[in-house]
Parts: C-alpha cells; sequence; structure tokens
C-alpha cells in the first residue's frame, strides 16, 4: 500500500543556485540548471552522503559528528521570499543572499509542508524534505552587505518562511522552469506532538 499520497499542488522552479566548492561565505551562484546526484548537487558545498552535524542537531550530537547530509539542498518559495522582505521593509530578497539552492512557486505555506513530503519533478527526479530550515545569523551579514543595517531583521522576517532542507531521493536534472508535484506522507498527524514540543 502507498504510504505517500500524490497531491495537486505543484510549484514551478523559478530560480537555481549552487554554493561554490571554496570560500567561507554562504552567497549561491545563480544557474540555469541542476544536476542532482545521490550525493545532492554535483560540486556544490551541500552534497556529500554525509557532513558534520550543526546547530540543527546539537541536541542530538556534539557539533561536528559525522552525520547523514539530509541537507543538500536549501529549497525556498518566491512566496515566503516576498514575505521576508515586506516584513525587512526591502523591495526583493535575493536568494544568492540566502545560499539558496532552488526557489519554486506555487505551493502555500511551502515552510510548513510536512517532513517527509517528496517534491518530484521531470524524469521522477525526486527530493525528500527534511524539515523547516530554521533562520539564522548567517545571511544578515550577506544582506548588511548590500542593505547597511538591514540584516538584524531577517531572522525574525523569516521565521517561519526560510523554506526546507532536502535530499536527493532520486538522481537527475533541474532547469529553470520545471514543474514539481508535492507528495505527501498519507499519515494522521501525531496527537502527542504538542506535549512532545512542550
Amino acid at each position: 500500500m502507498p504510504a505517500l499520497k500524490p497531491t495537486d499542488f505543484t510549484a514551478t522552479v523559478r530560480w537555481i543556485g549552487r554554493v561554490p566548492l571554496e570560500g567561507a561565505a554562504i552567497l549561491s551562484a545563480a544557474a540555469d540548471r541542476l544536476e542532482l546526484g545521490f550525493d545532492g548537487p554535483m560540486g556544490e558545498r551541500h552534497s556529500g552522503r554525509t557532513r558534520p552535524s550543526c546547530s540543527r542537531v546539537t541536541t542530538q550530537y556534539p557539533r561536528g559528528t559525522e552525520i547523514a547530509n539530509v541537507r543538500q539542498l536549501s529549497v525556498l518559495s518566491t512566496e515566503e521570499l516576498t514575505a521576508i522582505a515586506t516584513a525587512m521593509g526591502l523591495d526583493a530578497i535575493d536568494p544568492v543572499w540566502l545560499g539558496a539552492t532552488l526557489v519554486i512557486e506555487g505551493i502555500p505555506n511551502f515552510t510548513w509542508v510536512p517532513p517527509s513530503s517528496r517534491l518530484q519533478g521531470p524524469g521522477g527526479v525526486t527530493l525528500i524534505v527534511d524539515m523547516e530550515n530554521r533562520p539564522c545569523h548567517l545571511p544578515a551579514r550577506e544582506i548588511d552587505a548590500i542593505h547597511p543595517g538591514k540584516g538584524k531583521a531577517f531572522k525574525s522576517a523569516a521565521q517561519n518562511r526560510r523554506g526546507v532542507t532536502a535530499w536527493v531521493e532520486r538522481p537527475g536534472t533541474l532547469g529553470l522552469g520545471d514543474i514539481l508535484r508535492l507528495h505527501v506522507p498519507d499519515q494522521p498527524v501525531w496527537p502527542h506532538q504538542d506535549a512532545a514540543r512542550a
């Protein structure tokens, strides 16, 4: 019995980026296509089957512990980037500043899609949503370099709007204008979720 339900929600790929292997900045470089292997985007800093643990999982592991890499991609939505820009008093947020891999358009409240959802594109290329990508301080310095004094507002403006981290379930190629269909886990919400988060 299938465990994932194809939905009528689709998104269009509006922007593609790659964080270069070299350097310490989080800045992405815009691209027209993204080649995805099981290790993630080919030739990109966040690719790999494993990665050092970061602040997202410090309650599970000491920082720097080698863990499976479920943060191969950072996926955001145009709708939420617009909302972040509005909250910050900016005309727009350039996904380059956020180290984004993909910006998609068409799925409402994209940051809140259920973990383990799939985004499936042409030819079967498929991404697994890991979890919400929490806002951090790193984009602030990139924003401040362009809009002095504005970067400090990013973290609060991006709360629940920063998109998701994802990893490759089935390799393939994504290009600008490609359509991704959302598939969600066909299971009820855990009734003890509020108690577990308290």
